[in-house]
C-alpha cells in the first residue's frame, strides 16, 4: 500500500484562475519525497503563447520578458508527466492545480495514474486551530523554516512538502500511527472536522 510520505508535491503559477476560461500554466514546480525526504526537484517556466497581465506579473514576480524565451507549455508538461511517473500527488488547494494539470495534459493527450490529495483540506482537519489555512499562515503556524518567496512554484511546493510532513508527524505523535498510508490521508480529507479525532483513533 503506497505511503503518504512517498509522493510528488506540485504547484502551478498560471495566467488566471480557470483553464475553462482559457487560462494557461506559466510555471510548474514540484518535489518528490521518498520516506519523507526530498530526493528530486522539478522547476520550469513555460510560455503560454500569450502575454500575462500586470496583476499576474506583480503577484508571481514572473514577467513577460522571462516567459519570452521559455519553452512552450506542451514541451514542459510532456517532461513533467514523465517526472510524475506513477506517484501519488499533493498540492495546496489541489482542486486548482489539478484543473490546470488535467487541462495541460489533455492538450498533449497524456495522463497520470497517481491519486491526487489536498494539503489544505488535510490541514483543516489536522491543524484546526490555525488562524486560516493559507500556505503561508500554516507554515508559520507549524513553525516551519521559510526563507524564500511565496507564489513561485518550486518554493510553494517545497513549503507544501514541509507542511505535509509536519502533518504526518503530528498524526504519528498523537495517534501512534507510524506508517501512514496515502489512503488514510485521502479518507481523512473526506472526514468531517468534528469526527477527525475518532477517525484517527479507530485507525
Amino acid at each position: 500500500m503506497p505511503l503518504a510520505d512517498t509522493l510528488v508535491i506540485l504547484d502551478f503559477e498560471t495566467t488566471g484562475l480557470s483553464p475553462d476560461m482559457g487560462d494557461r500554466a506559466i510555471e510548474i514546480g514540484a518535489v518528490r519525497i521518498e520516506n519523507g525526504v526530498v530526493v528530486e526537484k522539478f522547476q520550469e517556466l513555460m510560455n503560454p503563447g500569450e502575454h500575462i497581465s500586470p496583476f499576474i506579473e506583480d503577484y508571481t514576480g514572473i514577467t513577460n520578458a522571462m516567459l519570452a524565451d521559455a519553452p512552450p507549455c506542451e514541451e514542459v508538461m510532456d517532461k513533467f508527466v514523465d517526472f510524475i511517473g506513477d506517484d501519488n500527488l499533493i498540492a495546496h488547494n489541489a482542486s486548482f492545480d489539478k484543473r490546470f494539470l488535467d487541462s495541460e495534459l489533455d492538450r498533449i493527450s497524456r495522463r497520470y495514474t497517481g491519486k491526487f490529495a489536498c494539503s489544505m483540506l488535510a490541514a483543516r482537519r489536522i491543524f484546526q486551530q490555525a488562524p486560516n489555512h493559507k500556505l503561508g499562515t500554516l507554515v508559520e503556524y507549524a513553525n516551519i523554516d521559510s526563507k524564500g518567496t511565496f507564489h513561485r512554484a518550486l518554493y510553494d511546493s517545497e513549503m507544501t512538502a514541509k507542511l505535509w510532513m509536519a502533518m504526518l508527524e503530528d498524526i504519528s505523535q498523537r495517534y501512534k500511527i507510524y506508517e501512514i498510508p496515502f489512503l488514510l490521508m485521502v479518507k481523512l480529507i473526506g472526514t468531517p472536522k468534528k469526527s477527525v479525532h475518532q477517525f484517527l483513533r479507530r485507525w
